[in-house]
C-alpha cells in the first residue's frame, strides 16, 4: 500500500474491502495474544507493535527517536504480510514456527527473513499466529535485539 496514512484506522480504510475484515482479525489476534508491554501503533505506515520508549528508552538503533519495532502486518499488492522480528533473530523460534505451519496450512510456507506472506487470505492460520504472538515478551525481545542487532 503506497497511500500515506496517520493511523491504523485510516490504514484499514485504504485497503481493499475484501481484506479489511482479515486485517482487523489479525490486529485483534495479535493484540489479544502479545504479552503485556508491547504497544500497538502505526509504524512504517502499517499496523505495528513496538517496545515503547517507556520500556526501552534507547529506541531503535537505526532511528533512536523511534520505538523498538517487533511485529507488523501489511496489505501488500499480492499478499498479506506478517513481519515478526523475533523469527528473524531467533533460529529456535523460526524452527518452531516452520514446524508448526504445516499443521495449519496445506500451502508451502512463504517467507523472507522476518516476513511471512499469505497469498490466500482464507488460509491465514490465525490460531498459529496467536500462539506465535505469545512466544516473546518485550524483555525477551530487548535482550535478543541487543545481542543480535545493536551496534551494527
Amino acid at each position: 500500500m503506497k497511500v500515506k496514512v496517520n493511523s491504523i484506522s485510516e490504514y484499514l480504510e485504504n485497503i481493499p474491502d475484501e481484506r479489511k475484515s482479515v486485517m482487523k482479525k489479525l490486529i485483534h489476534t495479535i493484540g489479544e495474544n502479545l504479552p503485556k508491554g508491547f504497544k500497538e501503533q502505526l509504524g512504517y505506515g502499517i499496523p505495528s507493535w513496538v517496545v515503547p520508549h517507556t520500556l526501552y528508552p534507547e529506541g531503535y538503533h537505526c532511528s533512536p527517536e523511534l520505538p523498538l519495532p517487533f511485529m507488523g502486518i501489511a496489505s501488500q499488492k499480492n499478499f498479506i504480510a506478517l513481519y515478526h522480528m523475533g523469527i528473524y533473530a531467533n533460529p529456535k523460534l523460526l524452527s518452531w514456527f516452520a514446524g508448526e505451519y504445516p499443521k495449519y496450512c496445506k500451502r508451502k510456507l512463504d517467507m523472507g527473513k522476518s516476513c511471512i506472506r499469505f497469498k490466500k487470505i482464507e488460509e491465514i492460520p490465525f490460531e498459529l499466529i496467536a500462539e506465535l504472538s505469545t512466544k516473546m515478551t518485550p524483555k525477551d525481545w530487548i535482550k535478543l535485539y541487543e545481542e543480535k542487532f545493536k551496534g551494527q
